[in-house]
């Protein structure tokens, strides 16, 4: 993985908030997403398929819903810095994480 595309990718308020939900939440629906933000669902999906397809996140489809998860395949330096990132922001974004667990749009 290239690391100016990565650090690019997290430059992005919406990427990085939706990296901080997937590490938070290991499998996020993008109804999820979208509830918890409080953004429509095109400019989700537009941001979840950069980080796909920089291969940060993978997708697996059940039914008619998208799950999102983060790669395993991440280098141990990308891993560390989203820990990082992720620790360092949870009372910040503890907000948005607690209306992703009230979110029953994909049961």
């Amino acid at each position: 993985m290239d690391q100016t595309d990565f650090f690019k990718c997290l430059s992005d308020p919406t990427r990085l908030d939706i990296l901080k939900m997937v590490m938070a939440k290991d499998n996020v629906c993008v109804c999820e997403m979208t509830e918890a933000m409080q953004l429509s669902q095109p400019k989700i999906s537009r941001h979840l398929a950069l980080l796909r397809n920089l291969s940060i996140l993978l997708d697996q489809r059940k039914g008619q819903w998208v799950y999102y998860r983060l790669n395993p395949d991440l280098p141990e330096w990308a891993v560390a810095v989203l820990r990082i990132i992720a620790k360092q922001s949870s009372d910040t974004f503890g907000n948005s994480l607690s209306n992703i667990n009230s979110v029953n749009c994909c049961e």
